[in-house]
């Protein structure tokens, strides 16, 4: 530095502030979204199933689709019906928010080792199993056992059972509600709080059998907790396909086993 020259700091030049443009979204706290989307979104499903109801059987009719069993063309109408609501939710959450939807639902991957999430959902079968057995569950005729008495609605009855319906399920409960619900009623009531509509929505599915709902629940509450401990619906998802897949087991069981 020369004499009469302005003394000059050490080290690179400060940055200039980035343009306005350039500056991230602030965006809401996790959850984003509010209990109006999922207001919404009950009606998307439900114009899904009307929708699914009525072009499932135009379409096999249309195209002289011949299926061998009735349950296989009610799993179409419930995939259609799956596609076409999530379809809806992900476009809400891209124009409303600007946010994907797989990561927004907690698809995320997750620290546990898989074997140990399989091992939760059986558990949780067994556990499940205690209860039924503790409460004196009645055996009755409901969608289940009239779906495993077509032997041509096995295998699709399967895979759906430990595929697209844990996934949709899992998403819709313990993605988008579940969240919402932690964040008003804390962990413990919260994940309550998304097991007990899970558990009404197979009410009627399992002969109007509240003791079927209540274990229904209770299944949905240890989805909840591996969710919110996870941070991941992967591994709700996982846990809730290996406990279908016991549970699918068990009936089968069941229905092939000695009759008096």
């Amino acid at each position: 530095m020369t004499p009469g020259q302005p003394f000059q700091p050490l080290g690179p030049p400060p940055e200039s502030p980035p343009p306005a443009d350039a500056l991230p979204v602030d965006h809401d706290p996790y959850p984003f979204w509010r209990y109006s989307d999922v207001a919404l979104f009950a009606g998307l499903l439900a114009a899904s199933a009307l929708f699914s109801l009525v072009l499932v059987p135009l379409a096999f009719s249309g195209f002289h689709i011949h299926v061998q069993s009735k349950v296989t063309e009610a799993l179409v109408i419930q995939g259609l019906l799956y596609l076409l609501a999530f379809s809806g939710l992900a476009l809400l959450l891209q124009v409303q928010y600007q946010r994907p939807f797989w990561r927004s639902l907690g698809w995320t991957s997750f620290r546990l080792p898989l074997w140990l999430v399989v091992v939760c959902g059986i558990a949780t079968a067994f556990g499940v199993g205690a209860v039924s057995i503790l409460i004196r569950t009645p055996n009755t005729s409901n969608r289940m056992t009239e779906m495993l008495e077509d032997p041509h609605a096995l295998v699709p009855v399967a895979i759906f059972a430990v595929t697209l319906g844990p996934l949709a399920e899992e998403l819709g409960f313990r993605g988008f509600l579940q969240p919402l619900l932690v964040r008003s009623l804390g962990p413990l009531l919260g994940v309550v709080a998304a097991a007990v509509p899970f558990g009404l929505l197979h009410f009627q599915e399992y002969g109007n059998s509240w003791r079927h709902a209540l274990l229904i629940s209770l299944a949905g509450t240890a989805f909840g907790w591996m969710r919110y401990r996870t941070g991941s619906t992967q591994a709700s998802t996982l846990m809730h396909a290996s406990y279908n897949a016991l549970e699918f087991v068990g009936f089968l069981a069941q229905q092939q086993g000695p009759h008096t």
